[in-house]
């Protein structure tokens, strides 16, 4: 423990009444570990930064102690993080943040920060409402109290946690942890707090809370109390929607990989456009399959009797049983394969992946020379689909990690515009199907999904433009002009 580096973060603003009451009350007992004491003084318009300096002087704190002052202010969110990036730059285990005001005890420090310094918590906050009688007596204003319960009961059930209190200033984080999250690009605002809860949690850490004093007296709140309600509920919401792979925001991306949405499961099951594209391949087929990806479809192809292909940068996996597989890229080089070997081409997901789609589809129909028996297949996400234009209205584009909007897209499709890049390509267009949703990545395979299935199905029949998730398309080759001269008969 005495080798352990502990950072008591004392952010002030307006506090010249009580930060030498504060600073007092830091207890000797954090000797224990290396410990040391910031304050950063946000640019108060009082004399709370010479006050702090003053005790300093006259009463040195029994620690290494620095005092800053910002000359412009950064709001209560952006001093947080002038905190939290000063104990990643100088080393430290952990920051323990307490207020210049005095209303959360700092004695409690010395018992908090262990959790932390034990590896047993990520987090570890203070709360009032633990023993929310406490918080009563302690001088809560009866308003606040019931504030403080309700929003944190919804914020609860938004994110899926299950915290007394999301509104407490006593705060001790993890260095380690704080590495891993994003938390400069939080909010300088006060709703800061409600986002780094959001990313601990979706980070898979550890967050502790022990009940602690209420303590209400002369301090003044800077907090605009309706404004920090919409704000932290915005703030919830947009997260628990970037789980539903509805929104992105760079800010809450911090899952572990392979645990980035609320349900993990394989395309296969879910995905009804894959689905389909395996029962449109006619018997014993011989099948390429573009942009094999993970290999799923190709495998369910393999299992039921079809001779399967593969392109792709990288192989599927090899228990998928590919009968071949060719390492290539799609955007550089030359199709490596003759297309004319197969009988069913699948584009499922890929064009939108391209650089050049049309220029793809021209060589691709150049390569099969016309073959008209050829089937292709190719899938896309709609861009129009009801929820992107919903974000649009709004103002939000944002791309995330899958979905339509995955950012790993160069290009975007409607039911127009794709059926008319394979037309243009050379092909002739056989069928052309909206699929409805996948609700069940975001929700979960269960029955209130399977409803919403049901409904989206009935909304495709009032518009496919605006309810279809994705595009199912079948096509053929178009004979070449070549073609059609070759077999055009002389005249004499």
């Amino acid at each position: 423990m005495a080798g352990n580096r502990v950072l008591v973060f004392l952010l002030a603003y307006n506090a010249e009444r009580f930060i030498q009451d504060t600073m007092k009350r830091i207890p000797e007992a954090l000797k224990e570990f290396d410990t040391h004491v910031l304050i950063i003084d946000d640019a108060s318009k009082d004399r709370t930064a010479e006050m702090a300096l003053e005790f300093q002087k006259s009463t040195p704190l029994p620690f290494p102690t620095t005092i800053l002052r910002n000359p412009v202010n950064q709001n209560y969110g952006g001093n947080v993080k002038l905190g939290m990036r000063y104990a990643i730059r100088e080393g430290f285990d952990a920051v323990c943040l307490i207020h210049g005001d005095g209303q959360y005890p700092p004695e409690k420090l010395p018992e908090f920060v262990k959790p932390i310094l034990n590896g047993e918590a990520d987090a570890v906050f203070g709360s009032r409402m633990m023993v929310s009688a406490d918080a009563l007596k302690g001088g809560m204003p009866m308003y606040k109290f019931i504030g403080n319960k309700v929003l944190t009961r919804l914020e609860n059930w938004i994110l899926g946690t299950r915290l007394s209190e999301f509104h407490s200033g006593l705060r001790l984080y993890s260095v380690k942890a704080l590495e891993r999250l994003p938390f400069h690009l939080n909010s300088n605002d006060f709703h800061f707090d409600t986002e780094i809860i959001v990313q601990l949690h979706f980070a898979g850490l550890r967050i502790q809370e022990f009940p602690i004093p209420t303590r209400y007296g002369e301090e003044v709140s800077h907090v605009n109390g309706f404004k920090y309600a919409f704000d932290i509920m915005k703030q919830a919401a947009l997260g628990q929607l970037q789980r539903l792979n509805l929104v992105y925001q760079r800010k809450f991306d911090v899952a572990p990989k392979g645990r980035e949405t609320l349900y993990h499961v394989g395309k296969m099951t879910f995905t009804e456009a894959h689905r389909l594209a395996v029962d449109a391949v006619a018997p014993k087929a011989r099948v390429l399959d573009i942009g094999s990806s993970d290999g799923l479809v190709g495998e369910a192809l393999k299992q039921g009797g079809h001779y399967v292909a593969g392109l792709d940068k990288h192989a599927p996996p090899h228990e998928r049983g590919y009968d071949r597989f060719t390492p290539t890229d799609l955007d550089r080089e030359p199709m490596p394969v003759d297309p004319t070997e197969f009988d069913a081409i699948l584009l499922l997901d890929i064009l939108g992946h391209l650089k050049e789609p049309e220029r793809f589809m021209e060589r691709l129909h150049e390569a099969l020379g016309g073959k008209p028996e050829t089937q292709v297949i190719v899938t896309a996400g709609n861009i129009g689909f009801i929820l992107n234009r919903l974000q649009l209205l709004f103002g939000y584009f944002n791309y995330g990690k899958r979905g339509i909007l995955d950012a790993s897209h160069t290009r975007l499709f409607t039911f127009q515009s794709l059926p008319r890049l394979l037309e243009e390509a050379g092909f002739e267009i056989s069928s052309v199907q909206a699929v409805p949703a996948p609700f069940e990545l975001a929700l979960g395979d269960n029955g209130f999904t399977k409803i919403l299935v049901a409904f989206d199905r009935l909304l495709l029949k009032l518009s496919r433009g605006l309810f279809g998730f994705r595009i199912f398309v079948t096509a053929r080759p178009r004979p070449t002009l070549d073609g059609i001269l070759a077999k055009a008969v002389a005249q004499e």
